[in-house]
């Protein structure tokens, strides 16, 4: 893999991370459309990394509030605060133990870096962009519990397959939970943060094999497209998602969905 080709990725990645487009659709079809479909799949990982920084920095206040109060809490300092920022942290732990389980049990029967399954998948990214329109709702993440967790999680698990946007995914069930729209949106992209890291321990493994096929020079380059590109995505879509305007991105999938299964 040339640097050229690493920028490509890591851009690619970092755009469709965030954007509810689906970035492991994007990457299997960018790869098939590049001649790369042997890179391990620890450069993926490795730019989902990149973009998970662009996340830390975007939300960072948000962030630090999470853990300072959730740690504010376990060494006994329980005040309302401490106890919001807890709960939330519980909720998303509660949501990736869901997706673990189930991501798992998906990825062992569904071909992961099949173009025309991504292709097909794209069409169903698209009727949940659709289908969160007429969401409005007025919780906010103090607000969720239990199964509002297990709910928002079970989708993310289904993301694991490629065309299946986690964003996408993740923000309509938490509309369809009732969550305010920037709600849903911030606390997707915080539930992105085990989810991602969760995923570079399953894959660390490949670590010789990357190395063997990618220079240092093209991974640092493709990690740097994905996080300069995957924050400006992050900021596009709260904005976007705030004005209710979600849908938009169905008029994207729905034809690269069609060509999709047409090309390949």
């Amino acid at each position: 893999m040339s640097v050229l080709q690493a920028i490509v990725l890591g851009a690619l990645q970092g755009a469709t991370e965030f954007l509810p487009v689906s970035s492991s659709g994007h990457l299997v079809i960018g790869r098939e459309l590049l001649g790369l479909s042997d890179i391990p799949v620890l450069f993926d990982v490795l730019l989902h990394i990149a973009t998970l920084t662009a996340v830390v920095v975007v939300l960072r206040r948000r962030v630090l509030a999470v853990a300072t109060g959730t740690l504010r809490y376990l060494i006994g300092r329980r005040d309302e605060p401490a106890r919001v920022m807890a709960r939330s942290a519980a909720i998303i732990v509660c949501a990736t133990l869901v997706t673990g389980i189930v991501g798992v049990a998906l990825r062992m029967v569904v071909d992961a870096d099949d173009a025309r399954t991504a292709s097909a998948l794209f069409l169903v990214t698209a009727v949940l962009l659709i289908a969160a329109k007429t969401q409005r709702g007025a919780r906010t993440q103090a607000d969720l519990g239990v199964v509002d967790g297990i709910v928002i999680g079970l989708l993310q698990a289904v993301a694991v397959l490629p065309g299946i946007s986690r964003s996408g995914a993740t923000i309509t069930a938490g509309l369809f939970r009732g969550l305010d729209r920037g709600q849903a949106g911030e606390f997707s992209f915080l539930l992105s943060i085990p989810a991602i890291l969760g995923a570079l321990v399953l894959t660390l493994g490949d670590a010789e094999v990357l190395t063997a096929q990618l220079s240092v020079t093209a991974l640092l380059a493709g990690c740097a497209a994905a996080m300069v590109v995957g924050a400006t995505s992050i900021v596009l879509l709260l904005r976007l998602l705030r004005r209710g305007r979600l849908y938009l991105f169905a008029a994207y999938l729905v034809p690269l969905g069609i060509f999709g299964l047409i090309a390949f």
